[in-house]
């Protein structure tokens, strides 16, 4: 793709076109609201919906967006690393409006009372209907992490949210949680439930053996009499951030050298349009759209980012535009394409954010919603206890989700220190919400959940803290290899993201003592990627200890003090908020 200027112009602008007036429609029902601020004007020829990273939620929820999201080295104070104000700046929104809810932490607990919830399968549905008629051969595309997030999801071994997709009208898919499930329950899922139905491509997940593809690489689709083609990209580092042993016989990676080849492919075989379903994250699919050519648009995952704009990237055959569109059902991309003389030549996006209480839920879906959720509505629905405080998990160091998780494991296994996984996925509740059971395993519903005590050296604790932070602030994305910092229990240290390797982390203490190299502490954890820690004699899934937790806490569960890390040359990055 090539842009002119005036062109160019038009992704400084997007942002506008999601500036939805829905304090207008605060008063008035559903139907009204939804026609006032989903009718979006059609442009040109070609459109793409984009859902990502719903992670099972079904239902309309809360998610509160981070307030730290650190970018280094080159991607310091650019997309997607800006919170709060600038982001509001950088995004031409206002603050005080629904859009500044949507996309922002900002006054998060005021303004989701007065905004209402977001997502929901039956409100995304009725939304995907209303645009798929606005723009006739539109395809939805789901970049993935779809399948994990939720008690019904882990409990039906995903089928709740297959049937779902199916229903909602998904063309095309790829995946990253989705393999958590294994490689059987995965072939089985596309070769049977999906076929004829949904399209699982990616491009870069190979058998391990021979290095042949596992799922097709791509999909062509005439869209209005334009060749259209979309090529998987599914999360590159499984086997590394997920038990290696649910995936043995594939093989994952980058891949865009094999990537180049199916954009030269399909080109080859008249694709005038191609895009890159990704789950790569934002930062990677930068780099990517800088090395490979041919591409227009990639449509983003993973990293949760919710991005108004579309990032226009030069390469050497043009212009790659690359999109990130947030998670929990909470946004819907829309990429219009005006093709002409068999090119790109013009282009819309927005993000629009899925207000539940503007939008009519669809009957059909809000029906099987219901009926897959009925065996389960007990287990579901039993109180645990009331929060009094604003529970959330996003942000690169910790959340008072993960900090109540850290302070359960230690209290309950006598650990001295704890570990919880820097997982982005955990919807939100607001000071006094009852704490369900459904609620607490939108935090815990993995398919490798158990909950270790370790002995541990000092040493070996700095390790594991570096090794994350590398994961996380290596400067150059493709060694970042997804999730937040691990959130910490009972340890206190300093970080420095912008140092090397190994010299990240320093000054750890454990009630004010400093951390000895050569001395042994009790550590829990949980989420742990060995095979061998399933089979363990006594071992139990993390959310036994968290449930007996939040029953012994008498009803109630006070204010979590954040165990965050001293942060060191940061200051005045866009990426954190101001103190």
């Amino acid at each position: 793709m090539n842009l002119s200027k005036r062109e160019f112009l038009h992704v400084l602008g997007a942002a506008s076109v999601a500036g939805m007036s829905l304090s207008r429609y605060a008063e008035a029902d559903a139907a009204t609201a939804q026609r006032g601020l989903y009718d979006i004007p059609r442009f040109g020829n070609v459109s793409f919906l984009h859902m990502t990273d719903c992670h099972a939620q079904l239902k309309p929820i809360y998610f509160r967006e981070p307030s730290v999201n650190l970018g280094v080295g080159g991607m310091k104070g650019q997309w997607p690393h800006r919170v709060g104000e600038e982001f509001l700046r950088s995004a031409g929104l206002r603050p005080g409006t629904p859009q500044a809810h949507a996309f922002t932490y900002l006054d998060f607990e005021r303004a989701a009372r007065r905004y209402g919830r977001v997502g929901g399968f039956a409100h995304l549905a009725t939304l995907v209907k209303q645009l798929k008629a606005s723009r006739p051969g539109a395809l939805l595309l789901d970049g993935g992490d779809t399948w994990q997030g939720s008690a019904t999801s882990l409990w039906t071994r995903a089928q709740d949210m297959v049937d779902a997709c199916k229903l909602l009208g998904v063309d095309i898919m790829t995946g990253h949680w989705e393999f958590t499930y294994g490689q059987d329950r995965v072939k089985e899922l596309v070769e049977k439930d999906l076929a004829g139905r949904i399209e699982f491509v990616a491009q870069n997940v190979k058998t391990a053996d021979f290095g042949d593809p596992v799922f097709k690489p791509y999909v062509l689709r005439e869209i209005n009499g334009v060749p259209c083609a979309v090529i998987g990209q599914a999360f590159p580092y499984t086997p590394i951030a997920n038990p290696r042993y649910f995936v043995s016989e594939w093989s994952f990676g980058i891949q865009d050298d094999n990537l180049q080849q199916m954009v030269d492919e399909v080109r080859a075989k008249g694709a005038q349009v191609v895009v890159v379903l990704s789950h790569n994250g934002m930062d990677v699919d930068l780099k990517m759209a800088s090395r490979v050519r041919g591409v227009d648009a990639i449509l983003g995952g993973h990293t949760h980012d919710g991005i108004p704009v579309a990032i226009p990237v030069r390469n050497a055959g043009g212009t790659t535009l690359v999109t990130n569109a947030g998670s929990n059902g909470k946004f819907l991309g829309v990429m219009d394409f005006d093709v002409k003389g068999g090119k790109v030549v013009d282009f819309r996006y927005r993000l629009l954010p899925v207000f539940s209480n503007q939008l009519v839920p669809d009957p059909e879906m809000e029906a099987l919603i219901q009926r897959v959720r009925a065996p389960y509505e007990a287990q579901l629905s039993e109180k645990l206890a009331v929060t009094d405080t604003l529970l959330y998990r996003r942000g690169n160091f910790n959340g008072t989700w993960d900090q109540l998780i850290c302070d359960a494991l230690m209290e309950v296994q006598g650990a001295q220190i704890a570990f919880s996984p820097g997982f982005r996925w955990g919807t939100t509740l607001l000071p006094g919400d009852v704490i369900t059971r459904e609620l607490m395993m939108d935090q815990l519903a993995i398919t490798y959940p158990y909950a270790t005590l370790t002995e541990m050296r000092g040493e070996m604790i700095k390790t594991v803290l570096e090794d994350v932070a590398d994961n996380l602030f290596n400067p150059d994305p493709y060694y970042q290899q997804g999730g937040d910092m691990v959130r910490v229990g009972g340890l206190t240290y300093t970080c420095d993201p912008a140092q090397k390797m190994g010299q990240r982390i320093s000054d750890m203490r454990l009630n004010g003592k400093p951390i000895e190299a050569d001395k042994t502490y009790k550590v829990a954890g949980w989420a742990p990627v060995s095979e061998e820690v399933r089979n363990q004699p006594g071992i139990k899934p993390v959310w036994e200890h968290v449930e007996a937790w939040l029953k012994a806490q008498g009803g109630r569960v006070g204010p979590r003090r954040l165990n965050t890390p001293k942060l060191v040359g940061v200051q005045g990055n866009p990426g954190i908020a101001a103190a």
